[in-house]
């Protein structure tokens, strides 16, 4: 396993990680790398032994920089679009002629179900979306996994209090349980796969009362 991020070792819990990955039987390599920067990436890349060659990609960067539209700025567009847009597409590119056999992709149902003040978030991850089809159309392996909020906090969700997490019930994506996620990481076929319980209560109580989103009409 090579673990990847812009601080590398010295990313919060990424010694720990790479212990108990190690200790379960995976060869692991801690490196820092800015993914959104295509020279560094093309080095890291090249520097991959030739005796444990790339065989997947699981790109799962994200930064939350919530703001309404009218209150986007070019700066909180790039801190969510960059991760997102810019550094999956590097991955694309220097990677395509390679034979791998998964090419993951972390999205979001924000994308789908659109959430307010994250109309950046969504625009990134729908990009996300169009590329395991686009990838999916060159006959390349690319599967992008819509992800609902997730039971355990994590770095993104930390600052979320139960008010927030109650706004975000309200349009119907419950949370994922890390079991049933991992599950559905293995099992999706298709190139966009949303993995989200849904509340089939309150849809069918915001379709009484006409404001279901077209999405969940269909």
């Amino acid at each position: 396993l090579l673990l990847v991020s812009r601080t590398g070792p010295d990313a919060p819990g990424a010694a720990d990680l790479a212990a108990e990955l190690r200790a379960a039987g995976a060869g692991t390599t801690v490196a820092a790398c800015d993914a959104t920067d295509r020279d560094a990436l093309a080095r890291l890349l090249a520097d991959v032994p030739a005796d444990r060659p790339l065989r997947a990609v699981v790109h799962t960067a994200g930064v939350l920089a919530d703001a309404t539209v009218a209150a986007l700025t070019p700066e909180r567009l790039a801190a969510a679009l960059r991760p997102k847009v810019d550094a999956a597409w590097l991955l694309h590119e220097l990677t395509e002629e390679l034979p791998l056999d998964a090419f993951v992709l972390f999205s979001s149902a924000v994308a789908v179900a659109g959430v307010p003040g994250q109309a950046n978030y969504a625009a990134g991850n729908t990009f996300l979306d169009a590329l395991a089809a686009h990838r999916r159309a060159l006959g390349l392996p690319a599967v992008s996994l819509a992800w609902g909020l997730w039971e355990e906090t994590g770095a993104m969700t930390g600052h979320l209090g139960a008010a927030d997490r109650t706004r975000l019930a309200r349009y119907g994506v419950g949370p994922v349980a890390t079991e049933a996620g991992l599950d559905a990481l293995f099992a999706a076929e298709r190139p966009h796969t949303i993995v989200s319980p849904l509340d089939e209560g309150l849809l069918r109580e915001e379709a009484a009362a006409g404001r279901l989103r077209p999405v969940f009409g269909a």
